[in-house]
């Protein structure tokens, strides 16, 4: 295989939105600095929060239009219905029946708002090519869509455990993304992406826990919090030459359902991605990679 003098192909770029809620409307802002620099969008890669903000920026929409998706999608209400039934089985699994379909909260307003959102949208069809992690609930690994529908694939992404069921996909059944890479860049690097921009949040922990959905949301923070530094710190020693980690500082705590705070979030994303931006510019700057040819 040897390349013609003088053919050559562009760097391409990858993104990677982490799990993170409402925080990763700062996605957007990141994609808004991109365009304004000229820099196109490859691949997009999301998991948890991440993958509805991925699979905005993917359809195309504008920056406007893709927070009020999402901020219809992911709104205060999602989880202030209980699942009674799910809370008698726990209780008492032998009387009633305990399996692996069990979420604490009903997901009945999940699902219509994701079927409001994307309808019968499909992952493969999306202008920019997306891809989308979830956890295999049986054995753990880590699943990464390249099709299927937007809703199921982003519904079982963003399968929060205690809180929402798991998500049954083709035959298997799936739990949030964040439970197997909470910033999956490997699907990124899997892809043979030039440059890997990966957004990644940290969970705050709770002030206190009150409650059986409290408990679950510290226990996925911690464990959160420390897969992510633990992939990040692997990914940036074995690909540290194509790697650029973008980590924004929210002055004030960003709760699950802030939705109100998506226009400053949204500021903080582009005010993190200038900021590397000048790394941005040196990688792209060093030369595009030989387009090889028979």
């Amino acid at each position: 295989m040897m390349a013609e003098p003088g053919l050559q192909a562009r760097k391409k770029v990858a993104v990677v939105v982490g799990a993170g809620s409402v925080k990763c409307a700062a996605a957007i802002g990141l994609a808004q600095v991109l365009a304004r620099e000229n820099v196109p969008i490859d691949l997009l890669v999301g998991t948890s929060g991440g993958a509805m903000f991925a699979a905005a920026i993917a359809q195309g929409l504008p920056s406007a239009e893709a927070a009020a998706l999402v901020a219809r999608l992911w709104t205060r209400d999602l989880t202030s219905v209980r699942d009674r039934s799910a809370v008698l089985r726990a209780l008492m699994p032998r009387l009633l029946g305990f399996n692996e379909n069990f979420g604490l909260r009903s997901d009945r307003l999940v699902l219509r708002n994701l079927e409001q959102a994307f309808g019968d949208s499909r992952l493969e069809d999306t202008p920019t090519r997306l891809l989308i992690t979830a956890t295999d609930f049986h054995t753990g690994a880590q699943k990464v869509f390249a099709e299927g529908r937007l809703a199921d694939v982003v519904r079982a992404s963003i399968a929060i455990p205690f809180i929402f069921r798991p998500w049954p996909v083709e035959g298997r059944t799936y739990i949030d993304g964040f439970m197997s890479d909470p910033l999956p860049v490997g699907p990124a690097v899997a892809e043979g992406a030039d440059i890997i921009i990966a957004m990644g949040f940290d969970t705050p922990l709770q002030d206190t826990v009150r409650s059986p959905t409290r408990f679950a949301f510290q226990l996925s923070a911690i464990m959160n919090n420390n897969l992510q530094q633990a992939q990040l710190r692997y990914h940036q020693s074995v690909h540290q030459g194509e790697l650029i980690a973008v980590q924004p500082v929210f002055r004030e705590r960003i709760r699950l359902f802030d939705t109100l705070k998506i226009p400053a979030i949204i500021e903080e994303g582009a005010r993190a991605t200038e900021a590397v931006m000048p790394q941005l510019r040196r990688l792209l700057a060093a030369g595009p990679p030989l387009l090889a040819v028979a």
